[in-house]
């Protein structure tokens, strides 16, 4: 040990690993340290004006004081709900197909690197273009529109995130499966999904997370809506947008709604990881 220790070698490398160590835990104190602060911020200055009338009025006249997001928070709930409706059995299947029957297929190759494309789009593009295909020919925004936008976004997350977990079930199970006589289909649904349906989970609430904090697609898709409205053939107010208004606007009364609005979807998505990771994953049978 004495001679290990007094090898020029491994003096070389400990320091390396050593400063190599004292860059990555300063390189993640650093992202921590600004998470923390944007929580204590969006803490200090929306929890404060958390009440309920925030949660059961609609969003106020400018210049009006009181008010709240009702609206808001109803016709996010709606569009986020109706997009995850939408998105997660298409995304299930396709990445079901693409980890099952997709090994070498030309097919399967194109619609991973669309998959890919999609990922790293910006969401304003994907606005932009469901305003063109449907918000355009109907001549009127409408939560439809704005759940078809998210939906576009929330595919390609849980697609990716299928094909991926599928992957990691061993080849031994299924050959296992296929030996006693399963059919494919009946492999892939019941013995490689149900291996791996909490790390899918994850991906569709990864999906949600995402969305539910969109911006620009709805600009272009539900616009905004100042009244309590569940018609989801009408604009449609939503949390993203009346904060993004509410933030630049000059009543101190719409910034404050604005801070609680930026709480809520915050609070909501730290609920969802944290009810997947503790309520549903004791649910999922150990191996």
């Amino acid at each position: 040990m004495k001679q290990l220790k007094s090898n020029a070698v491994y003096k070389r490398r400990l320091r390396t690993h050593r400063i190599g160590i004292f860059f990555s835990t300063a390189a993640m104190a650093l992202g921590v340290s600004f998470l923390l602060w944007i929580l204590f911020i969006l803490f200090a200055k929306g929890l404060g004006a958390l009440n309920w009338e925030v949660l059961s009025a609609a969003t106020p006249a400018p210049g009006e004081e009181g008010g709240g997001l009702a609206n808001a928070i109803l016709g996010s709930v709606l569009m986020v709900g109706f997009s995850t409706l939408i998105s997660t059995p298409i995304g299930i299947l396709a990445g079901v197909y693409l980890a099952e029957y997709g090994e070498k297929n030309w097919f399967s190759d194109v619609t991973r690197f669309v998959v890919d494309i999609m990922l790293s789009a910006p969401s304003v593009v994907i606005g932009l273009f469901v305003y063109a295909i449907y918000v355009a020919h109907i001549h009127h925004f409408s939560g439809w529109a704005g759940s078809l936008a998210l939906s576009l976004i929330a595919i390609p997350v849980v697609v990716r995130t299928t094909d991926n977990m599928l992957a990691l079930v061993p080849n031994s199970l299924r050959e296992a499966a296929f030996a006693l006589g399963a059919p494919r289909w009946k492999v892939a649904i019941f013995i490689r999904v149900k291996a791996v349906k909490a790390g899918i989970l994850t991906g569709v609430l990864l999906a949600l997370a995402r969305i539910s904090g969109e911006t620009a697609p709805l600009l272009f898709t539900a616009l905004n809506n100042q009244f309590m409205n569940a018609d989801m053939n009408k604009p449609m107010a939503n949390l993203p947008v009346v904060i993004y208004q509410f933030a630049m606007s000059p009543y101190d009364n719409w910034r404050g709604l604005a801070w609680t609005g930026a709480l809520l979807v915050t609070l909501s998505v730290l609920g969802l990881n944290i009810f997947s990771r503790t309520v549903l994953a004791k649910r999922v049978p150990q191996a």
